[in-house]
């Protein structure tokens, strides 16, 4: 219990609260981006595409020639099926009101949606967005992705969890570091080339995640790849990669973001 000193005043505790409260939240933004021991990429656009500026991106997969897009929002969180070149959206869902959508997978014929503090998963069937059943989890839920044998699902914390596809059963987890120092607020997942890369709320960075270990392998800075004539009142953080594994394509956008875009890394 906190004993006040009868000369201590009213506005010296109203400051110093607030410097608290300052400094915690401090930390918490920005504590994964101080340090990096990995390396460093940067990006080169390869193309630029249309992208919905009133999705609010929390999921993205590419597979056979077209995106999946999951959004949220209270009241308009979607499942989506875009075509890449026009933007258009061919096939849609809506969630019920009282679901706030996240990260999204593909697993076999199945679409697997996140929500965000409702402990409650949707599987869909790939083809017609049918409901085919609702699971459930312990935790918040963020990203999501599929390495053909597991889901791993991020939380928002610096855990990645390691999930029977059948059951949803975790069957193990692990921390991110990088040098021993937790890496926090991981939100949406995407597995490439054996490795996790997963947006860091609410950052431009992207990292990329040995999935065994949870070591931090490298680090990637998207800073200023939407250009400032690009923006508008709504526009949110960078969320959402999706990778073409046939013809080895990195795609990128963000939440509320006009334009969608293929980058290939370069070293710094």
């Amino acid at each position: 219990m906190l004993i006040l000193h009868k000369f201590i005043t009213v506005k010296s505790l109203f400051f110093n609260y607030f410097t608290y409260i300052f400094i915690l939240l401090s930390i918490n933004v920005t504590t994964p981006l101080l340090a990096k021991s990995a390396p460093v990429y940067r990006y080169q656009v390869v193309n630029v595409y249309p992208h919905d500026p009133e999705a609010y991106t929390q999921g993205l997969v590419y597979l056979d020639g077209f995106l999946y897009e999951g959004t949220g929002l209270h009241g308009k969180s979607t499942l989506r099926k875009v075509d890449l070149a026009s933007g258009t959206v061919l096939e849609y869902h809506e969630l019920p009101d009282q679901y706030f959508g996240e990260g999204i997978a593909v697993f076999d014929d199945r679409i697997i949606q996140l929500t965000w503090q409702s402990q409650t998963g949707f599987y869909y069937e790939r083809n017609t967005f049918t409901l085919v059943e609702k699971f459930y989890y312990p935790t918040e839920g963020w990203g999501i992705t599929y390495d053909d044998k597991q889901l791993i699902m991020s939380d928002g914390t610096a855990t990645l969890h390691f999930l029977d596809p059948e059951t949803f059963t975790e069957m193990r987890s692990v921390e991110v570091t990088d040098d021993g120092k937790p890496v926090g607020q991981l939100n949406e997942l995407e597995f490439i080339h054996g490795d996790v890369f997963a947006n860091v709320w609410p950052t431009d960075q992207v990292v990329r995640i040995n999935p065994e270990t949870g070591e931090v392998l490298g680090w990637i800075n998207l800073k200023g790849l939407l250009r400032p004539e690009d923006r508008h009142a709504k526009i949110d953080v960078l969320n959402g990669i999706a990778y073409d594994s046939k013809k080895d394509r990195l795609f990128v956008t963000g939440k509320f973001w006009p334009k969608l875009f293929e980058i290939k890394l370069v070293p710094k």
